[in-house]
């Protein structure tokens, strides 16, 4: 250990290792093929740092959850099919990745994460809806929700006010909500490998957006709104094979947007 920091990392390990608590900070036990967490980890009340990234966890012990001065976790590839309510103690988190397991549904307490600021994943789950009760971390700035089965999005998503980066490629969406013009922070909109046939007029709104990505969806038509959005420097329209391109693309290109077809 390190600076409070002990990285085992790729060591193999299918036990549990031992780990001093009082000094620990971090802790790294990725690519492992750990199926538990070491016991002694519950007294590491200093712990702000822990990835399980790449094991074969299916379950995590209740002290996880009291763990609370953790501000980064990572179960990324694992086992998971359930988050449970108890993750609404990590009072301090504001980067958690979920991403690459076998979740179905997500708590509503992950809505009540106060410092969940930074970064949300979820990409490659099973998952078919996301609770509205994440449209209440309203100072949240990136959300991975790639790879998964939605058909809607929550239609209070406008509150999600202070996102930057929104990645939904490769689901089922067929419409976007109304609200999605609400979020002026938006710098990306990823909407890739979707059944969106067409964007809502609210699309003005998103008036910092620079990259909009439709590629492979079932567009026909694009509101002229686009046009007005004075950041937009990339707009990808390729493999809508029924859309019928305005003119007025021409303007957006010559403004210095660049629009692939």
């Amino acid at each position: 250990m390190h600076n409070g920091w002990l990285d085992l990392t790729g060591t193999e390990l299918t036990e549990p290792p031992e780990v001093e608590p009082d000094e620990l900070i971090r802790l790294d036990l990725d690519r492992n093929r750990l199926t538990r967490l070491p016991e002694r980890l519950s007294a590491a009340s200093g712990l702000e740092h822990l990835s399980i990234y790449d094991n074969e966890f299916d379950t995590l012990p209740g002290w996880l959850w009291e763990l609370h001065g953790l501000r980064v976790l990572n179960l990324a590839d694992n086992r998971f099919t359930t988050v449970p309510p108890d993750i609404g103690g990590l009072i301090r988190l504001h980067t958690l990745d979920l991403g690459h397991n076998a979740l179905t549904s997500l708590p509503d307490e992950l809505g009540e994460l106060p410092e969940l600021t930074e970064y949300l994943y979820l990409a490659d789950n099973r998952l078919t809806e996301l609770p509205d009760s994440l449209c209440a971390l309203t100072r949240l700035r990136y959300l991975g929700a790639t790879d998964n089965a939605f058909t809607e999005l929550p239609a209070g998503l406008g509150r999600m006010q202070a996102l930057r980066e929104l990645r939904l490629q490769h689901n089922s969406l067929a419409t976007l909500p109304e609200s999605i013009g609400e979020l002026g922070a938006l710098r990306e909109l990823h909407l890739r490998g979707n059944r969106i046939s067409r964007l809502p007029a609210a699309v003005a709104g998103l008036t910092d957006l620079r990259l909009l990505d439709l590629r492979d969806n079932g567009l026909t038509e694009l509101p002229k709104a686009l046009l007005e959005l004075p950041s937009l420097d990339k707009l990808d329209l390729r493999w809508n094979k029924h859309l019928r391109l305005p003119p007025w693309l021409d303007d957006l290109e010559e403004r210095g947007c660049v629009v692939l077809r």
